[in-house]
């Protein structure tokens, strides 16, 4: 299944980048406006301007493989069967239950604090109380001296 995967998006890539060449190169319907104020002879202004010319058509065939490869890979994108369906064949992502969630990991032993072994899962360690830090001396202030 992955091969056919691979060979639809290449297929598709290719089909793009084709379709965007082709598009840019062809000649458009708004540029003969300009031409039929005033220089005389164009082609139809709003109406049909003839039959397709082979860009037209090939851009219609590029679009309709890109498009046919587009279905193609939505099709195999929603495919229930297979190595996925245990993810999918739930419905809803609300229909399945949560995990259960696992033990935190041992963490380092914090210094000053308790071993990390006696303390169990889910209890916090003993915080130790934050010591205030010593006051600090008043800056002695100058005596303001009046020189003048």
């Amino acid at each position: 299944m992955q091969l056919w995967t691979t060979v639809i998006h290449a297929m598709q890539l290719l089909t793009a980048l084709t379709m965007i060449g082709l598009v840019l190169i062809q000649h458009g319907k708004g540029a003969d406006m300009g031409a039929s104020f005033g220089s005389g002879a164009s082609g139809s202004l709003f109406g049909a301007s003839g039959s397709a010319n082979f860009l037209s058509r090939s851009t219609a065939a590029c679009a309709a493989v890109f498009f046919a490869c587009t279905l193609a890979l939505a099709f195999i994108g929603n495919d229930r069967s297979g190595a996925a369906s245990s993810l999918t064949s739930g419905g809803s992502v609300l229909d399945r239950a949560a995990p259960a969630a696992s033990a935190p990991a041992a963490l380092p032993a914090i210094p000053g604090g308790a071993p990390a072994a006696s303390v169990p899962v889910g209890v916090p360690a003993a915080i130790p109380a934050p010591v205030a830090p010593a006051p600090a001396a008043a800056p002695s202030v100058p005596a303001a001296s009046s020189a003048k």
